[in-house]
């Protein structure tokens, strides 16, 4: 009888708590940089997401380093109450190949809450390249062998997964350049100090228009809508086959987040995915919004198991990892 009354004295705690849920700021803590293209989806979606839950404040708290893992490993180690939460992209499904010792487990350790969006990649070089389009510049790369230099924001970076991506399909070996962010990677890029990056385009697109890079290609299956953005082809199409590369973001809990609670937050997120400004804001950086049945949490997790299988090899071909 004692046995019985503890466990629905536990279970009223757990409900009540659900009920009140948020009664307090709640922290996004994003792994990269502040003014970065990841902790830009973040501050806009905190403000679409802040009424859904209420009128509760929302911070973004950029704990960076480690290819992201140290911000997820502070959340996978966070009170699982929902006052914590994680948005990070495609790190989540690189970081078991790349770091050599995980202090979490992707699959195990937190709550899955939905993905957020899919953000397109483009191929950029300094301003003084020589080429005129991708033909020219592949052939550029072919005769430059050696002494090609590939800017990334950091070893896990969208960057550099897409630089990696991008060496693998024209089998090209290029020297990798980590920076500590993409700010200082792409003053270097427009400088002339390295010959070119692949990155996101809510981090290119205004560089583009401003002719302040040279670009050559998108790396999703179709163009872009983007007005900066729109006369240039895909990598398929340039000859690339198969080359089909976008850095989602999602949002996670700490494992054991109580489950009302984290269907609050994933109602939220639907409600702020269909926000008309943050839809333009991220429309605008040419951020795709997701629509799909993986903005449900089980899906959401079947995703990124996937995501993990189809990044593996190419990760370990190039033997780059983050001790």
């Amino acid at each position: 009888m004692k046995k019985l009354v503890a466990l629905v004295a536990a279970l009223s705690a757990v409900f009540a708590f659900a009920d009140s849920y948020p009664s307090k700021t709640i922290s996004i803590v994003v792994p990269f940089a502040a003014g970065g293209p990841t902790d830009r989806v973040a501050r806009d979606l905190a403000e679409a997401m802040r009424k859904p839950l209420g009128d509760v404040a929302i911070v973004v708290d950029n704990v960076l380093g480690a290819g992201s893992s140290i911000g997820a490993n502070r959340v996978a180690k966070a009170a699982p109450d929902g006052y914590t939460i994680l948005l990070n992209h495609i790190a989540m499904a690189t970081m078991p190949n790349l770091l050599r010792n995980m202090p979490f487990k992707i699959d195990t350790d937190f709550e899955y809450l939905g993905m957020i969006n899919e953000v397109p990649m483009t191929v950029i070089a300094r301003p003084t390249m020589p080429a005129k389009n991708f033909k020219e510049f592949r052939d550029w790369l072919n005769g430059h062998k050696g002494t090609i230099n590939l800017g990334n924001a950091g070893v896990g970076s969208a960057s550099h997964l897409c630089g990696l991506m991008f060496q693998n399909a024209l089998q090209i070996d290029m020297a990798s350049i980590p920076y500590k962010g993409t700010a200082p990677a792409m003053v270097d890029l427009m400088g002339g100090q390295i010959d070119l990056m692949c990155d996101q385009t809510t981090n290119t697109t205004a560089q583009i228009e401003a002719k302040k890079v040279i670009a050559y290609g998108v790396t999703t299956s179709k163009r872009l809508t983007v007005p900066a953005l729109k006369d240039l082809p895909t990598l398929q199409e340039a000859g690339l086959k198969g080359f089909d590369v976008t850095i989602w973001h999602g949002l996670y809990a700490p494992k054991g987040t109580p489950a009302d609670v984290v269907t609050k937050i994933n109602h939220a997120l639907k409600i702020a995915l269909k926000d008309p400004d943050f839809i333009k804001k991220q429309e605008a950086l040419g951020a795709i919004i997701i629509t799909d049945k993986r903005i449900e949490p089980a899906e959401h997790k079947k995703f990124v198991a996937a995501e993990i299988a189809k990044w593996s090899p190419i990760i370990a071909a190039a033997k780059e990892y983050i001790d």
